[in-house]
């Protein structure tokens, strides 16, 4: 097996062994690693309770990791060519597993939301697929239809009559949350992908206009949405994990309270392993922690973006688009998880990537860290592109000639 997987050209043998983009991928494993010691904390308390084991759910996590970084070798042997041969085979999958965990009988109920499908002791997000599988078609679409996107303003809505049956599927659920980051990182690809500013800002108010039709037509997000605004007048009904996740930062102060000595962890704080994941962090490390951690997300999606820039200039155009489509969706992840932690949004379900507790998203997020590796490797080295063509011979080591050989061991 092994032997087989050498036979074509990946990052992962190369003549210098692993040659990958060691700043993404040192960055990555690092929140990964954070995350795992923040989740071991921020779940302790709960675990201990609810299974008599305080590591119950660090086991778990860990054997996510291990999936995670097994999906994330497997994608790193995918060359980015086979991706865009088959997107629209990708789309197709993750409209089946969309409809699918609708379906009664197989979707599972959590908290008033049918999110996933279980296989046992586990259970897989369609979203966070769906996605990904998005991105890699939209990419696809920019590219055979460039002209088009720029030109034709048929060109430019043709895309949405994938996208809204998508987002329809995804507000059944429903995941609000998920159809906003979806439905953001699409738009952006397109304006990457040369839409003009006016078509641009016309369909940014037809976004801003359909999110506030959703939240009115819902008497639940409207309620979310006022308790955001003043979290504090109903602190004990539909402002508490706010105002109990504002608590945290507060406590935390500068330097926090210490690795594992939150106090809101311990049954105050509702989801403090998963979508609050943050503000324990910040409640035990304090704000010079929680700044270093926006850091380096910001290193990460900026370094993902820089891929993106890097395909381009090598004329990967398919990989470029696939790269900042990716960028943007761990970006929008961030950005509405750090934001409503922080009082800035509305309360939403949306995972942190690489730290909150979840096998979807974090196997997800893992596959598509090597699939910014993988496109990475392939632009250094001009691997497929119209300006250089390789195969296999050219990462193999070279031969040497038996003669050379004997010479150089001879006295």
């Amino acid at each position: 097996m092994l032997a087989f997987l050498r036979g074509a050209p990946s990052p992962l043998f190369g003549r210098r062994g692993l040659d990958v983009d060691f700043p993404m991928l040192a960055g990555c494993l690092a929140l990964l690693g954070l995350g795992l010691v923040m989740i071991t904390s921020a779940s302790s308390e709960v675990a201990s309770v609810n299974s008599g084991n305080a590591l119950y759910h660090m086991s778990r996590h860990l054997v996510y990791v291990a999936l995670g970084l097994v999906a994330a070798c497997l994608t790193l042997l995918i060359p980015i060519a086979t991706l865009q041969r088959f997107d629209w085979v990708l789309l197709l999958m993750g409209f089946a597993l969309l409809v699918l965990v609708l379906v009664p009988g197989i979707g599972r109920e959590v908290n008033g939301s049918i999110r996933w499908i279980g296989f046992g002791a586990f259970n897989v997000q369609p979203s966070e697929l769906a996605k990904v599988f998005v991105v890699v078609y939209l990419a696809g679409y920019l590219v055979r239809r460039q002209k088009e996107v720029r030109e034709s303003t048929w060109g430019f809505l043709k895309p949405f009559l994938v996208l809204l049956p998508m987002a329809g599927l995804l507000m059944l659920e429903p995941d609000f949350g998920a159809t906003v980051v979806m439905m953001g990182a699409a738009v952006a690809m397109l304006f990457l992908g040369g839409v003009g500013l006016l078509r641009f800002s016309l369909l940014v108010a037809l976004g801003v206009g359909a999110v506030y039709v959703l939240v009115q037509t819902q008497e639940y997000r409207l309620q979310r949405l006022i308790a955001f605004t003043d979290p504090w007048a109903d602190q004990y009904g539909s402002g508490y994990q706010l105002t109990q996740a504002l608590i945290a930062f507060g406590r935390g102060e500068w330097l926090g309270v210490g690795l594992g000595n939150s106090v809101q962890k311990q049954f105050y704080l509702p989801e403090a392993h998963t979508d609050f994941v943050f503000s324990v962090l910040a409640e035990e490390l304090g704000m010079v922690g929680a700044l270093l951690t926006v850091g380096l997300f910001a290193f990460v999606g900026v370094r993902a973006l820089y891929i993106g820039l890097q395909a381009e200039r090598a004329k990967h155009f398919f990989a470029a688009y696939v790269a900042w489509g990716l960028a943007f969706l761990w970006l929008g992840q961030f950005l509405i998880n750090i934001g409503v932690n922080t009082g800035l949004l509305p309360t939403k379900g949306l995972t942190l990537p690489f730290l909150s507790y979840g096998g979807s998203s974090l196997v997800v997020t893992c596959a598509s860290m090597a699939l910014l590796l993988r496109i990475e490797w392939e632009a250094r080295h001009s691997f497929g592109s119209a300006e250089a063509d390789f195969d296999e011979a050219d990462f193999q080591e070279p031969a040497v000639p038996a003669a050379a050989r004997e010479a150089s061991h001879g006295r």
